[in-house]
């Protein structure tokens, strides 16, 4: 499923204009983003935990070619699925 699928969907299950489902989306969307880039999580009890984490500068290799890299330290989103989006998976 991918955005205006998703908009689609919960406009339909909600009654509400796609528009207004497309905005409240992208607002929640851009707060989660701009929540962890600045180093703080976002927790939604029993959905996951939107956070950050850094990633160390490493050496790689090329598999082209088999040549060393230098891989720069970076840091990446993560998210950790809460108990009850975990449990809608499995049947329970």
């Amino acid at each position: 499923m991918n955005k205006t699928e998703l908009v689609a969907t919960v406009a339909e299950v909600s009654g509400k204009p796609k528009a207004d489902v497309k905005e409240v989306l992208e607002a929640l969307l851009g707060q989660i983003i701009k929540t962890v880039k600045s180093g703080e999580e976002v927790s939604l009890v029993g959905f996951g935990t939107f956070k950050s984490a850094e990633r160390a500068a490493r050496t790689g290799r090329n598999p082209a070619t088999g040549k060393e890299i230098k891989i720069p330290a970076s840091i990446q989103p993560k998210f950790v699925a809460g108990k009850m989006f975990k449990d809608a998976l499995n049947g329970k």
